[in-house]
């Protein structure tokens, strides 16, 4: 059992919808539920879903809020890109390799959930880059 596990609680509209896009589309245990919010497993990780009845933005962008795992098996992130074309989730972004040539290579997507949150899965050709590579003095797209 892992020591430390992330934990994000995120708006949804509805209940039913998170569980099927979460649940049966990416894969996520379904934990503790109520009419207003769920409990997630994704790959050791809490997400925590709560209803709310505000409206919920689209982003024109993947800018400035998205959320999601970094893989360090190229497998593992072509297994759930997989899963993901399977299930007809919404591509955001499709899938694609990002930064070619420089230290922050990446294979990466983003999908879109029922509610407009944002989701990137990403793998790095270069591990030190999910943390390191502090010289390159870049994060995220060249603007």
């Amino acid at each position: 059992m892992r020591s430390i596990i992330f934990h994000l609680a995120f708006p949804v509209a509805d209940i039913p919808q998170t569980k099927q896009f979460y649940g049966e589309g990416l894969g996520c245990q379904v934990g503790r539920e109520t009419s207003a919010s769920v409990i997630l497993n994704l790959y050791g990780n809490q997400l925590v879903a709560h209803v709310t009845h505000q409206p919920l933005a689209i982003q024109q962008g993947i800018y400035p809020r998205h959320f999601g795992l970094v893989f360090t098996e190229l497998g593992e992130w072509e297994s759930l890109r997989d899963r993901c074309q399977t299930h007809q989730l919404e591509f955001f972004q499709q899938p694609k390799q990002r930064f070619v040539g420089d230290i922050t290579e990446h294979y990466t997507f983003f999908l879109s959930d029922p509610f407009h949150n944002l989701l990137e899965f990403k793998h790095y050709i270069h591990f030190e880059s999910v943390f390191g590579a502090r010289e390159f003095g870049l994060v995220g797209d060249r603007i």
